[in-house]
C-alpha cells in the first residue's frame, strides 16, 4: 500500500508540467456542418464539489451534465477496492438534462430588444438532494431548481382493443345519463368499468422548476453574478452598478457600487466584472474597463463607492496609442479558491494578484503577443473587444485562458514554474503546440516579481498557422478539485484532463 501511495504522490508532483489529453466532447460537428447562432456556448460553470456542469447557449437554454466516474469504495471485490487506491484515469460527464432559462423579451418603455442568451451561469448550495444554480441573461436573473422525479405511469387500464379508431387510438366511450358511461353487456364486450391507476415507477427524471426571478433592477446589461459565501445573497453586475440580492428576497435589492457620474459626458470608465471573495463574505473585488481592479468591505460603508484596495498595473513610460485603453480593459477576474490571490484577463495578458501587495500584479503572462502589430484590423472587425475569459486550478498553481483559432493557454503561476502550453480545442488538443519557453524573462523591477512568460513568434501561432479571428474560445472553466478543463468551441463542449 505504501508502494501504491508512492506510485500515486509521484504522479501527481504539482511541479512537474502537466501533459494534457482530450477526454470528451458534446455537441461535435461534423464536417462542412454549419453552427445555429442560437446554439453557441455562452457560459460555463462547474459547481463546487465538481461533479455538475452546467453550460449556457445564445438561445436561452442551460443544459446540465453530470459526473459518471465517481468510485464506490462501499464493498465489492478485492480486484475493485484496489483500483480505489489509484487515480482515476480522468473525470468523465453525461448529459443530464436541459431547460429554457430565458426567452427573448422586449422593453417598450425604451424600444429595446432583450436577448435571450445565457450571460453567466452559478451554481448554488445543494439541499436535499437537489441542485440550485443561477443564470442570467442581459436583465433578468433567475433561480432554478432541478430535482430528480419519480415518474409516474397509468396502468391497468381495460380498454377494448377492438374498438380503436382510424389512428390506433382506443375510441372515447359513449356517456349517457349526464356523463355516465354506458357498459357494454354483449358478449366480448367489457362488463364492468375499472378505473386506471397511477403507479411510480422506480425510474427517474430530472425536472427543472424556477424558484424565484429577479428582475427590474439593472438599467444596463448584466456582466456578472457572484455567490457570496454566506450562502444567503449574492451580486449582480451592469455597466455602472452592482447590486447585492437576498437568495430568499426577488422585489428589492441593496445598490452598493454606483459609478454613474452626474454627467454622463463625463463617464470614464464602467464595470467589466465582478465577484465575491470566495471564503470573506464581507469583500468582493471590481474590474474596470480602464484595467483596475478595486477590493471593497462592506463592513465600512453601506454604499461602497470607495475602494479599501486598487489594483493596477504601473503606467509604462513612453507615448500611448489609440487602442492602449482599449486593451488594458479586464474582461474577467477570478479569485484563487482559498482567496489570496486574484486572477485577471484584458485582452492581451493573463494577471496574477496578490491582495496583500498592491503596487502591481505578482506575474503578467502575454496570451496572444503575436497580435501586438495588427491592433488596427483587430479594431475594424471588433475584435479588440472581444471578451475572454480565465480560470485558475483549484490548487492555484495553474491559470487557463482563451485565445483565436479555437485556441486556449495554460500557465503555470506558482513561483518559479515555467510551464506554458497552446492547446486546440479539438480531439488533438496538442495538435498546435507551442513549446515551453526554457527560461521565463523578468519584467518591471525583481520587487514585484513581475514575470512576462508565454510569448510566440509575431503574426502567427505556434505552429506557423494563420490565426482565425472568427473562431475564438471565449468561455472555459477548471474543475474545482483536477486537473480537468472544460471549454466551449462554437456549439461544442471540449473537455481535456492531465
Amino acid at each position: 500500500m505504501n508502494g501504491g501511495d508512492e506510485v500515486v504522490a509521484a504522479s501527481a508532483d504539482p511541479s512537474l508540467p502537466l501533459e494534457w489529453r482530450f477526454s470528451q466532447v458534446f455537441g461535435e460537428r461534423g464536417a462542412g456542418e454549419e453552427v445555429q447562432e442560437v446554439d453557441i456556448i455562452s457560459a460555463i460553470e462547474f459547481d463546487n464539489s465538481g461533479d455538475h456542469l452546467a453550460t449556457g447557449d445564445r438561445g436561452g437554454r442551460v443544459v446540465l451534465f453530470e459526473r459518471t466516474d465517481a468510485n464506490n469504495s462501499s464493498g465489492g471485490t478485492r480486484r475493485d477496492l484496489e483500483e480505489t487506491d489509484y487515480p482515476l484515469r480522468h473525470p468523465e460527464f453525461r448529459y443530464k438534462t436541459e431547460f429554457q432559462s430565458h426567452d427573448p423579451e422586449f422593453d417598450y418603455l425604451k424600444s429595446l430588444e432583450i436577448e435571450e442568451k445565457i450571460n453567466k451561469i452559478r451554481w448554488c448550495q445543494t439541499a436535499n438532494g437537489a441542485l440550485f444554480l443561477l443564470s442570467t441573461n442581459d436583465k433578468t436573473i433567475k433561480f432554478w431548481k432541478v430535482q430528480d422525479k419519480k415518474i409516474k405511469k397509468i396502468c391497468d387500464m381495460n380498454s377494448d382493443p377492438s374498438r380503436t379508431v382510424g389512428n390506433g387510438t382506443v375510441a372515447s366511450p359513449c356517456f349517457v345519463n349526464g356523463g355516465v358511461p354506458e357498459v357494454n353487456s354483449s358478449p366480448g364486450g367489457i362488463s364492468s368499468l375499472r378505473l386506471p391507476v397511477v403507479v411510480t415507477s422506480h425510474e427517474s427524471s430530472p425536472v427543472a422548476r424556477c424558484r424565484k426571478v429577479y428582475a427590474h433592477a439593472h438599467d444596463y446589461h448584466i456582466n456578472s453574478i457572484s455567490n457570496n459565501s454566506d450562502g444567503e445573497t449574492f451580486l449582480s453586475a451592469d455597466d455602472l452598478r452592482i447590486n447585492l440580492w437576498n437568495m430568499e428576497i426577488n422585489n428589492q435589492s441593496f445598490n452598493i457600487v454606483d459609478v454613474k457620474p452626474a454627467k454622463m459626458e463625463d463617464l470614464s470608465e464602467v464595470i467589466t466584472s465582478a465577484e465575491f471573495h470566495p471564503t470573506h463574505c464581507n469583500m468582493l473585488a471590481y474590474s474596470s474597463s480602464k484595467g483596475s481592479i478595486r477590493l471593497i468591505d462592506l463592513r465600512q460603508s453601506a454604499l461602497c463607492d470607495s475602494h479599501s484596495k486598487l489594483f493596477e498595473e504601473p503606467e509604462a513610460a513612453g507615448p500611448k496609442s489609440f487602442f492602449t485603453e482599449i486593451i488594458a480593459s479586464v474582461s474577467d477576474i477570478k479569485f484563487a479558491k482559498e482567496g489570496r490571490y486574484l486572477l485577471s484577463r484584458d485582452y492581451m495578458t493573463l494577471k496574477l494578484w496578490d491582495i496583500n501587495m498592491d503596487s502591481g500584479p505578482v506575474a503578467t503572462f502575454q496570451v496572444h503577443e503575436y497580435l501586438k502589430p495588427k491592433l488596427c484590423d483587430l479594431y475594424e472587425n471588433d475584435s479588440i473587444f472581444d471578451k475572454f475569459e480565465c480560470c485558475i486550478s483549484g490548487n492555484g498553481l495553474r491559470a487557463a485562458t482563451g485565445s483565436y483559432s479555437n485556441l486556449f493557454r495554460v500557465f503555470g503561476v506558482s513561483p518559479g514554474s515555467t510551464e506554458s502550453a497552446t492547446l486546440e480545442a479539438s480531439r488533438n488538443p496538442m495538435r498546435r503546440h507551442v513549446p515551453i519557453p526554457s527560461r521565463p524573462s523578468t519584467a518591471l523591477s525583481s520587487i514585484t516579481r513581475v514575470i512576462s512568460r508565454g510569448s510566440e513568434s509575431p503574426g502567427v501561432d505556434g505552429n506557423s498557422n494563420a490565426l482565425d479571428y472568427a473562431t475564438k474560445l471565449l468561455h472555459l472553466a477548471w474543475h474545482p478539485n483536477e486537473n480537468s478543463i472544460a471549454c466551449a468551441a462554437a456549439n461544442s463542449l471540449y473537455m481535456y484532463y492531465a
